[in-house]
């Protein structure tokens, strides 16, 4: 079992001997370990109505599988992740790749997804992009080379969903 002694000795050492016994002070020496600091401030935490973006950053050699991501704002995907998703942006990366199902306001796609894509205003696929699936937008936009397959619906303003069904290598 743990003891709390062995786990946050250093700092408590270093109370306790304040509060109970008299410290002979060492000369400083350049090896000498910084001193422990005496106050610790809380940063103040912002006003609910200042909440900063969420952003979560799946790094290059990062795999998630299975998972529901919530409260997100900002997807990022340089590596693997398989995962359900309602967030504001999502950015696939050259190496990244997304797998599964995902509404978001505006996705921009260098990498790979394949799935269920809602994207509520505009949909950038770049060249080295490649997408498939069920693929539902308001605005696209699709670069020369990039790739696209599936079940294509175009939101209108109602969100009345327009059907097409494309197989494009652009």
């Amino acid at each position: 079992m743990l003891q709390k002694d062995g786990f946050f000795r250093r700092r408590e050492e270093g109370q306790f001997r304040q509060q109970n016994q008299p410290i002979n002070p060492a000369p400083a020496t350049p090896t000498a370990a910084a001193p422990l600091p005496t106050e610790t401030r809380a940063e103040p935490r912002p006003a609910s109505d200042e909440r900063k973006e969420a952003k979560l950053v799946v790094g290059p050699q990062i795999k998630i599988k299975g998972v529901e991501i919530s409260d997100c704002d900002t997807l990022v995907v340089e590596g693997r992740i398989e995962a359900t998703l309602d967030s504001r942006v999502l950015e696939i990366t050259e190496n990244g790749v997304f797998q599964g199902t995902i509404a978001v306001d505006n996705a921009e796609v260098h990498g790979k997804f394949e799935g269920e894509l809602t994207v509520r205003k505009q949909l950038i696929i770049h060249a080295t992009g490649r997408v498939s699936g069920k693929i539902r937008y308001a605005k696209i936009k699709v670069e020369e080379g990039a790739e696209l397959t599936g079940d294509l619906q175009m939101l209108d303003r109602n969100t009345v969903a327009v059907t097409r069904r494309v197989s494009n290598a652009a």
